[in-house]
């Protein structure tokens, strides 16, 4: 049985949109790819090695080339800083592409919502989706036109099924008209900020329509509010660490000597989650994997995504307090 790493050669890569690159690499072993599935990246840090997922926009029909796009972040945790410093005949370790976004085929009708970069993991979808002859829109929102990976090429590729929404022009989604205006039978498929994403959720649920017809990927690392600096404390284990703008809850942890349990490190799977004894401060909480109910209560955060912000009544330096059993 073939290792799930293997080398690939990075054959092109060029900024294609505001803060955007796209990276096109030859994997050692290449296989088919369908829609919706990502790539796991070894990206080297300061002391280790850690992996990072990307969505793949699109491939070769054989899998000998696959092609990626980038957000460099303003507080990369190193993922978008090194995968932006990647250029042609540099060499880098990847996983087999895996799934965890599947596009159902035969629903009646289609909607795909993609906020920023998150139209990485949509393009394939309504690729597909044409070829089928489905019944499909997009929706995709941006800041503004600089900042649309891909725009010039969905316009020529989808005409009216593709709708624009800008923040610089005002036109964002309205999101409970969206939904209203969905046959009951719909699917929707999105990945975006986790505002649009908790905004669709809400209006979904609201109108009651069945939630297996809503699938969603997440990207791991966007809140309510802009990333600080906080304290967490673990007074079970007597630890006390420092959870800088750049790295997460969970890295923190681990820093500090505290075995974590975990995998997805976006938010989803809930394997890391811990319990809050106290916080002072706002907890920003980032995942899909708690309802709005459960983060309402702040009994328990997803520390991979999850943070600590200052409020009018806390101290200048936000601190959480939580239990890992």
């Amino acid at each position: 049985m073939k290792s799930e790493w293997q080398k690939a050669v990075i054959t092109s890569s060029e900024i294609i949109a505001e803060n955007i690159r796209r990276i096109e690499l030859s994997p050692k072993f290449a296989v088919p790819v369908k829609p919706g599935e990502h790539l796991k990246i070894m990206v080297p840090l300061k002391t280790k090695q850690e992996k990072r997922s990307y969505s793949i926009v699109d491939a070769h029909h054989d899998g000998s080339t696959l092609a990626l796009s980038v957000l460099k972040t303003r507080n990369s945790r190193g993922g978008s800083e090194f995968m932006h410093t990647l250029r042609p005949g540099d060499e880098v370790t990847v996983s087999r592409p895996s799934q965890d976004f599947p596009l159902r085929v035969g629903a009646p009708e289609y909607v795909l919502v993609a906020g920023g970069i998150g139209i990485t993991a949509i393009r394939g979808m309504a690729s597909l989706l044409k070829k089928l002859g489905a019944n499909y829109r997009i929706h995709f929102a941006a800041r503004s036109l600089d900042a649309m990976a891909y725009k010039d090429e969905l316009v020529a590729e989808h005409g009216e099924n593709l709708h624009l929404h800008l923040d610089s022009e005002g036109t964002t989604i309205d999101v409970p008209a969206l939904i209203n205006s969905l046959n009951p039978h719909t699917e929707l498929y999105m990945c975006g900020p986790i505002r649009l994403m908790d905004a669709i959720r809400r209006a979904w649920n609201q109108r009651g329509l069945d939630p297996t017809n809503l699938r969603f990927e997440t990207f791991g690392n966007s809140g309510w509010y802009l990333s600080e600096s906080f304290q967490v404390n673990v007074p079970e284990l007597g630890l006390h660490a420092t959870v800088n703008k750049d790295e997460s809850m969970l890295e923190a942890l681990q820093k500090a000597g505290a075995a974590m349990m975990f995998d997805c490190r976006k938010g989803e799977c809930g394997l890391c989650q811990v319990r809050i004894l106290d916080v002072d401060g706002k907890v920003d909480h980032r995942d899909v994997f708690f309802s709005d109910r459960q983060k309402e209560s702040d009994a328990k955060a997803c520390a991979c995504v999850s943070r600590v912000v200052s409020s009018p009544t806390s101290s200048p330096t936000s601190t959480i307090t939580v239990a890992l059993s």
